[in-house]
């Protein structure tokens, strides 16, 4: 029987997209998976593969920001990752350096997909994105997919309590929010790459919402966590959302 490769199950181009009013360019990177693949979102969870972006072989690029679309959660052997499956569509926001010039970017882009096996993957993209380029339907819906804001979703209060823990500390966010549908899952970021983040436990009761987190730095050491920097995201029916900074009550 012969191996899977990464060339029977993913394949990936950048969609060009059009020139923001703004002088950004807004492009995506476009991956087609084989049925039933998936591959991960920024916080994929412990057994996922968190994808690594370089763009530094790109032309005219003073920066990238990527709009992660809501993801989806999956449950297998017992373990929580979370991600896209069959297809995704990433919209990237170009800052050019000059943006009266053309755009010359490049991608370097690791990542895991994972159907019975897990495997990562590593693609090189590049595209000429040139102004005005041209509306793209499927850039569109991703960026309509994208998760709301607290305020969007009727969040009417967030309050975040820190305790010590042996190897680091342990987040308590409670959230007065509308319930997202009966499958409501919590993933915390800590803003900091180095800091690991457990899964989330998460309990509602009527409209609150208390969700249960432990912090620890990979080098075991003491940390200073900036509240400012922490992302919670709830995820259920429809579009995540997803709220910046866990103030303290």
């Amino acid at each position: 029987m012969r191996a899977t490769t990464q060339e029977d199950v993913l394949s990936a181009a950048i969609l060009p997209g059009w020139q923001m009013q703004n002088g950004h360019h807004m492009a995506a990177i476009s991956l087609t998976l084989a049925p039933q693949w998936k591959t991960y979102w920024r916080a994929p969870g412990d057994a996922g593969i968190p994808p690594l972006f370089d763009w530094s072989g790109s032309q005219n690029v003073k920066a990238v920001t990527i709009h992660w679309p809501s993801p989806q959660v999956f449950h297998t052997n017992g373990m929580q990752t979370v991600g896209y499956r069959d297809k995704l569509v990433l919209p990237v926001e170009v800052t050019p350096r000059d943006p009266g010039q053309p755009i010359f970017l490049r991608a370097q882009v690791d990542l895991g997909v994972c159907k019975d096996i897990c495997m990562p993957a590593a693609v090189q993209l590049q595209a000429e994105l040139t102004a005005p380029g041209k509306p793209d339907e499927a850039i569109r819906a991703a960026l309509k997919a994208l998760p709301n804001s607290g305020a969007e979703a009727g969040l009417a209060g967030i309050a975040c309590v820190l305790d010590p823990i042996a190897d680091g500390l342990r987040l308590t966010a409670t959230l007065t929010l509308p319930t997202r549908g009966p499958q409501e899952v919590v993933v915390f970021e800590a803003g900091n790459t180095s800091v690991w983040v457990s899964e989330a436990a998460s309990s509602r009761q009527g409209g609150v919402l208390t969700s249960v987190a432990e912090m620890v730095e990979s080098s075991g050491a003491p940390f200073a966590l900036d509240r400012s920097a922490v992302k919670v995201t709830v995820l259920g029916a429809g579009r995540a959302v997803e709220i910046t900074g866990c103030p303290a009550p």
